[in-house]
């Protein structure tokens, strides 16, 4: 078996009480006389033992304690060394702050009790006033350092304990903070995409239109609609790059986009989609009188037609694409209806992402979506709470 490498300070403090008690022994200052060892080496031993124990003090307590109860008792048999106490004492603080739990909760209790015992048999020997100065002087060398490492321990518990719940704060003050990084990039995702696809998908077709078809009037036509779309769309990108350079809170804010500009959506979708055969009709039947809609929700379903508009500019083929905004019992709905089937114009390519920021702006107004082909029509629906509850878009 190998004893574990005692502690440097450790190893300090036993070097320092070996030294106090040889110093105190060689001028023969002892703390008693008449004993049953009265030669003079024989307090050394105990002195020896308990410095030995103090170099075990933190890295094997439980035996230092043990092993220092008997040096104690055994000095008794000697003359006697006061540096021997002191160490002792030292032993019972140390084996409470760095014993196991138990032994902590143990040692307190025990050498109380072998206070009271010592100071009640003491008494009944003595029957004299001497016994209780042995019962305090009992208690000063066991029971006060136990009760004085139980209370550093309960402070150094408490303190580890305050700690690991700062840490823990913090740690989930940073996860808090990731995830909020993670949804506002989320959501500038959505709006960068839904500003800007439009534009893009219009400017796409046109062009292919124009590269295909060799007629000036076409060309003429489609390099305006390009032209129209690429100045919307730099303005779109110019109003999204300010916010996010704008670091200051005086700047008014832009206007959020609102269902009142639906029928300039749609109008913006007619000259995109007129090349591809597609006409577009809006029902709107939400009561006029009604109330306001919260601003996510408004654009929420902003972004839900203005994303099923490009889609179908994208995508549909040559019929009427209906859009239908209601509201009843608590809700909004949206839907869009655009013909599906073989596009005999050209197209732009889709990535699904529409489709993708579509759902997260429902799902996150604790809405419902769906969006699939029925027949030779494809189906867009979303069902928003059209109240207060609603949470950012």
């Amino acid at each position: 078996m190998t004893l574990p490498r005692p502690h440097r300070h450790d190893l300090l403090i036993a070097v320092a009480g070996f030294a106090v008690g040889l110093l105190l022994w060689s001028f023969g200052l002892y703390t008693t006389g008449d004993r049953v060892f009265d030669q003079q080496w024989a307090a050394l031993v105990p002195l020896t033992v308990m410095a030995a124990m103090e170099a075990l003090r933190r890295t094997l307590p439980q035996t230092a304690l043990s092993v220092g109860t008997v040096a104690i008792v055994a000095d008794q048999f000697t003359n006697g060394n006061l540096a021997t106490v002191l160490m002792f004492t030292d032993v019972v603080y140390a084996a409470v702050v760095y014993g196991s739990a138990s032994s902590a909760r143990r040692v307190p209790y025990s050498t109380g009790l072998i206070t009271v015992g010592v100071t009640v048999g003491f008494l009944v020997w003595w029957q004299n006033a001497i016994a209780l100065l042995v019962g305090v002087i009992t208690g000063m060398i066991s029971f006060l350092p136990a009760l004085t490492g139980a209370i550093v321990r309960n402070h150094r518990e408490a303190a580890d304990a305050a700690r690991l719940r700062a840490e823990q704060t913090a740690l989930l003050a940073e996860m808090d903070r990731a995830q909020a990084v993670v949804a506002e990039r989320a959501r500038m995702a959505r709006e960068l995409h839904d500003m800007v696809a439009n534009h893009l998908s219009a400017i796409a077709i046109h062009s292919t239109a124009a590269l295909s078809l060799d007629e000036p009037a076409t060309t003429r036509r489609a390099l305006t609609v390009i032209r129209e779309n690429s100045v919307a769309g730099l303005a779109e990108m110019r109003r999204l790059i300010g916010l996010l350079r704008d670091s200051g809170g005086d700047a008014e804010p832009g206007a959020v986009p609102s269902l009142d500009a639906l029928d300039g959506l749609l109008a913006r979708a007619r000259t995109n989609g007129s090349s591809g055969g597609l006409e577009f009709v809006l029902e709107d039947t939400r009561p006029a009188d009604g109330a306001a809609l919260p601003a996510p929700v408004e654009l929420a379903a902003y972004r839900i037609v203005q994303e099923s508009l490009t889609n179908a500019v994208k995508h549909a083929s040559p019929g009427t694409v209906t859009v239908r905004v209601g509201r009843g019992d608590g809700v909004l709905t949206v839907a869009v209806d655009s013909p599906c089937g073989k596009r005999p114009g050209p197209s732009a390519p889709g990535t699904g992402s529409g489709l993708v920021g579509m759902r997260e702006r429902t799902e996150l107004l604790g809405g419902e979506f769906r969006a699939a082909a029925s027949g030779a029509v494809w189906q867009v629906r979303a069902v928003l709470p059209a109240e207060e509850k609603a949470g950012n878009a």
